[in-house]
C-alpha cells in the first residue's frame, strides 16, 4: 500500500507567515511561558487550541491560559485545558513503568514498579514467545479515538506487525460510518463546514462568503469540539447573521437559538433525509449545474426519494409535515449553506445511508467545496495514514487474516481494522484463531468504547495470556486485564504535532512543545512506539536515527534528519493553504483529472461502490430494530426510547473522571427523563434510578427536565469511578452506571457499519432506598482523597 502523507505542504515557508505575535517560548514575570497547541492526552478531538503554559524556575508548571494567537481559538479554552494543571499532578497519575504476574490481573495492589529497560526487556520477551507460538495475527490493538490519530497505526504494524487493530464499538459507529459514505461516494475523506479556518483574514478573507443556513445534524459543537472542529466557530458565525437548524432529539442549547428545530424519533434521520431530497428535487430547488455536470446517478435519486414524501416522513419522525417542508426550503434557498453531521449519523443500523442522504443533500444543492459551504479535502490529503508502513510490515499474506476482512471488506479495507462484532467472537471462541496478546492504545473499552462491556471483560481476560496498558492513569480495562503498565506525557511534556479532522481536510496544522517533564512519563504514543519499535524490529525503524526524524516522515512527509521539524514547529500553529472549487481544476483526484476520485469521475449518487459489494448504490431507511414499529411486544415492557452518548464540557469520554474540578463540574453520571415522566414513576430530580433493558442494566442520576419529550430517556456514558476499590469485582465501579452495559453487539448495517447506541428501547425506575446513602458514602471517601 502507497503512502500519502497527510499534509505536504511547505511548512517552513508558512512558519514566517505565522509567526505572529508571542514567540514560542519567551519570559514573563519570572516564568518560562511555551507556546503549543495540543492533542491528547488528556483526551480530546485534534482541534489543536492555543495553550500557555506557564513553568517556574523549578521546573514546575503553574498556570494555563489559553493562546490569543491562535487564528481560531482566539485564547478561548475549554475547562479541560484549563485544569490541564491538575491532570499533569494528579496524586493518582502513574508515573514510571509497572508489571504484574497475569495470575494477578483485576488485583490493584499487586502492581510493582519496573525500569523502562526492564519493561521492554519483558515485552521483547513474550512478544517472541507469543508470535514464534501463534504467529502475529494472534495480536490485537484495541485503538480509541486517538492521541495522534493515524500515530497509532505505528503499534499494530510496524511495531507488532499485526493485522489486527481493533476500535471495539460495534459496527465502528464513531466518525468511519460517515467517513465511509463520503470516500465511496465523492473518493474525498471528510466534508466539514467552512469556518474560514485556514484563511489569513479568517471571516473578512476576500475569498470567504459567509454561510447562511448551517444545519446541525444530531451534533452539539459547543461541547464536543468534534473531529478537530472549534466549536465556538459557531458562535462567531452566528453573530455574523448565520442561520441554524437543528435537528437532535434533545432541545440542546444551540436548539433553543436555531431558526429551526426538528427533535425527530431517535433513529429515524434517514427518512427525514430523503423526505428533505424529495422536497428539494420536486420544488426545483436543486443546483442544476452542478448535479448535471458533476453528480452521477441524479434521476435514480429522484426516483427512490418519491418513496418517502414529507408526510410520510413526518408520520415516521414523529414531526410536523410542516416542518420538515419549511427546513429543506430553508436550506436548499440558502447560498451558501452547509451541514455538521455527528455521531448520531453514525450510531443506527443506518447509519451509512443516513450519511448517504446528507452527502446527497450537499451535493445537490452545490454546496460542496463552495466558500461557506462543505470544505473538501484535496488529492494529497489522503486518509490512509493508517497505511504507513502496512505493506512492508504486514504484507498480503498476513493482511488477509484480519478478522472480518473476508465477511465486511468495505469496513476492514477502508479503515484498516479488524471488525470489531467479529473480534469478540474470535476471543470468545478462538475462530478462526487464537489471540493471545493486547495492548490498549487510547482506549479504555470496558467503560467507554465498546457495547455489553462485561462480554468484552471475560472474552479479554479469558483469551489473552499477556496484555500491555498505555496510558497516564490505571483505567478499569487495564486493572482488569493488563499485565505491563507504561505511562504517557502529557501534553506539557511531549512533542509532536496535531492536524485537524485526522489529517483530512486540514484546516490548521499545530506543533505540541514541551515545556516541563514529570516523574518517568518521558514518552509520547510516536516516541513510544519509537522506543518499542527499536527493540522488537529494528529492521523497520533502523532507517530513523530517533524520535524526531519518525515524527519528519510520518506526520510531516519529508526526511531531513531530525531538523525540519524543529524549524516548523516554532510557528505553533499554521493555517494549511486551501482552494475552492477543487473538482474544476483537477485538485481531487490523484490523476490531476477534472472532477471527483470517483470510478465515474462524480458525486456518485448512485454508489457503484456500494453496489460492488453488495449493498443498495441508492439511500434507503431502516427502522430501528428496537422501537415501536419493529418490537411493539418489547415495547410493552422498555416503552422509552434510549439514547445515549450526549457530551459533556467536563469531560473527554472515559477521561477526567478523577480530576476534582472537573467532577465538581458534573459530579455524576445524568440521565434526563421528561417532568410527567417523572412525576407519573414517582421520580424525582436527583434521585439514583435503574435504567434497564433486555440487553443489560446500570444506574445513573435522574436529572429531570423538558430537554427529552415524553417518549426518550437520554443517558450519559462512559462512566467509571476512581475514587472507588480498583479491584475485582468492582475495577472502580466501572460496570454499575455503565449505559453500554444496554448496548447489544451485532446490530450493523450490510457492510459492516452502524450500531443502534442512539436508538434503542428502556424501562426506567427508581434505585434502591439505600442507594442514595450508599453513593453518599462514596462521595465522602473521594472528598477526603481530595483534600489529602
Amino acid at each position: 500500500m502507497d503512502y500519502t502523507p497527510a499534509a505536504v505542504v511547505p511548512l517552513g515557508t508558512l512558519a514566517e507567515k505565522n509567526d505572529i505575535g508571542k514567540p514560542w517560548r519567551y519570559e514573563e514575570d519570572g516564568l518560562t511561558v511555551t507556546r503549543t497547541s495540543p492533542w491528547s492526552p488528556p483526551g480530546c478531538h485534534p482541534v489543536g487550541c492555543g495553550l500557555k503554559l506557564y513553568v517556574n524556575d523549578e521546573g514546575r508548571l503553574v498556570r494555563v491560559e489559553g493562546d490569543e494567537n491562535h487564528p481560531v481559538t482566539q485564547g478561548r479554552l475549554c475547562p479541560r485545558c484549563l485544569a490541564l494543571k491538575d491532570y499533569v499532578y494528579n496524586p493518582s497519575r502513574v508515573l514510571h513503568p509497572l508489571r504484574r504476574d497475569p495470575k494477578d490481573r483485576g488485583k490493584s495492589d499487586r502492581w510493582e514498579r519496573i525500569s523502562w529497560d526492564e519493561a521492554f526487556e519483558l515485552i521483547k520477551s513474550e512478544y517472541e514467545r507469543i508470535v514464534g507460538t501463534w504467529g502475529a495475527e494472534s495480536i490485537v490493538a484495541f485503538c480509541g479515538t486517538g492521541r495522534e490519530g493515524g500515530t497509532m497505526s505505528l503499534y499494530p504494524t510496524m511495531v507488532f506487525g499485526t493485522p489486527n487493530m481493533c476500535y471495539t464499538q460495534s459496527g465502528y459507529a464513531c466518525y468511519t460510518p460517515r467517513l465511509a459514505a463520503v470516500v465511496y461516494m465523492t473518493g474525498c475523506t471528510y466534508p466539514e463546514w467552512d469556518n474560514a479556518g485556514a484563511l489569513p483574514g479568517r471571516w473578512d478573507d476576500e475569498r470567504y462568503q459567509l454561510t447562511e443556513v448551517l444545519i446541525l445534524w444530531g451534533k452539539q459543537p459547543l461541547y464536543s469540539n468534534p473531529d478537530g472542529f472549534f466549536g465556538h466557530s459557531l458562535i462567531d458565525a452566528m453573530r455574523r447573521g448565520t442561520r441554524i437548524i437543528s435537528i437532535d432529539p434533545r432541545v440542546n442549547w444551540l436548539a433553543t437559538r436555531a431558526d429551526l428545530h426538528l427533535p425527530l424519533r431517535a433513529g429515524t434521520d434517514t427518512a427525514l433525509g430523503m423526505a428533505m431530497l424529495n422536497i428539494i428535487i420536486e420544488e426545483d430547488l436543486y443546483d442544476h449545474d452542478f448535479v448535471d455536470y458533476w453528480c452521477y446517478g441524479f434521476d435514480q435519486l429522484r426516483e427512490r426519494v418519491a418513496e418517502m414524501p414529507p408526510e410520510k416522513a413526518a408520520e415516521i419522525c414523529g414531526l410536523p409535515a410542516e416542518k420538515i417542508y419549511a427546513a429543506a426550503r430553508m436550506y436548499a434557498t440558502a447560498k451558501p449553506a452547509a451541514i455538521m453531521w455527528g455521531l448520531a449519523v453514525d450510531q443506527k443500523t443506518d447509519g451509512m445511508q443516513n450519511g448517504h442522504v446528507i452527502i446527497d443533500l450537499q451535493a445537490i444543492t452545490g454546496n460542496l467545496d463552495r466558500p461557506g459551504g462543505q470544505l473538501l479535502p484535496g488529492a494529497g490529503a489522503g486518509h490512509n495514514e493508517l497505511g504507513f508502513g502496512y505493506a512492508e510490515s504486514i504484507g498480503d499474506e498476513l493482511m488477509q487474516k484480519m478478522i472480518g476482512l473476508k465477511e465486511y471488506p468495505a469496513y476492514c479495507n477502508m479503515i484498516l481494522n479488524a471488525h470489531a462484532d467479529l473480534m469478540l467472537e474470535a476471543l470468545e471462541t478462538g475462530e478462526p484463531y487464537p489471540l493471545k496478546m493486547g495492548f490498549y492504545m487510547g482506549n479504555n473499552l470496558m467503560s467507554c468504547t465498546s457495547q455489553e462491556p462485561k462480554r468484552w471483560h471475560d472474552a479479554i481476560v479469558k483469551s489473552l495470556e499477556f496484555c500491555i496498558g498505555v496510558d497516564c492513569f490505571i483505567t478499569p480495562s487495564i486493572e482488569a486485564s493488563c499485565d505491563v503498565f507504561l505511562p504517557l506525557a502529557t501534553v506539557a511534556e511531549r512533542e509532536g504535532t496535531v492536524y485537524t479532522h485526522y489529517a483530512p481536510c486540514t484546516v490548521t496544522a499545530g506543533f505540541m512543545h514541551k515545556a516541563i517533564t514529570v516523574g518517568e512519563a518521558y514518552y509520547s504514543d510516536m516516541e513510544l512506539a519509537y522506543e518499542l519499535g527499536k527493540r522488537l524490529h529494528p529492521e523497520r525503524f533502523s532507517q530513523w536515527a530517533n524520535s524526531h526524524e519518525l515524527v519528519e516522515h510520518f506526520r510531516l512527509g519529508v526526511q531531513e534528519h531530525g531538523e525540519y521539524f524543529d524549524k516548523v514547529s516554532q510557528c505553533v500553529v499554521a493555517q494549511i493553504p486551501i482552494d475552492y472549487y477543487k473538482y474544476e481544476k483537477g485538485l481531487l483526484r490523484p490523476d490531476g483529472q477534472l472532477g471527483f476520485a470517483t470510478p465515474t469521475g462524480r458525486v456518485e449518487l448512485w454508489a457503484s461502490a456500494f453496489h460492488t459489494f453488495g449493498d443498495d448504490p441508492l439511500p434507503y431507511y431502516l427502522e430501528p430494530e428496537f422501537g415501536p414499529v419493529n418490537s411493539p411486544e418489547l415495547m410493552e415492557k422498555y416503552p422509552f426510547i434510549l439514547t445515549t452518548g450526549a457530551r459533556t464540557p467536563a469531560f473527554f469520554h472515559s477521561e477526567h473522571r478523577q480530576i476534582a474540578y472537573l467532577r465538581e463540574l458534573h459530579p455524576d453520571p445524568i440521565v434526563e427523563i421528561n417532568p410527567a415522566v417523572a412525576k407519573r414513576l414517582g421520580i424525582t430530580d436527583g434521585q439514583w434510578v435503574r435504567i434497564y433493558n433486555m440487553v443489560g442494566e446500570c444506574v445513573q442520576k435522574a436529572q429531570v427536565s423538558p430537554i427529552v419529550d415524553e417518549h426518550t430517556i437520554h443517558a450519559e456514558h462512559a462512566w467509571w469511578f476512581p475514587e472507588e476499590d480498583g479491584s475485582e469485582p468492582n475495577l472502580y465501579g466501572t460496570f454499575r452506571s455503565n449505559i453500554n452495559n444496554l448496548l447489544p453487539n451485532g446490530h450493523f448495517g450490510k457492510l459492516g457499519f452502524g450500531a443502534p447506541n442512539k436508538c434503542l428501547i428502556c424501562n426506567i425506575e427508581p434505585a434502591t432506598e439505600n442507594y442514595d446513602t450508599d453513593m453518599q458514602n462514596i462521595w465522602d471517601t473521594f472528598g477526603e482523597l481530595v483534600e489529602r
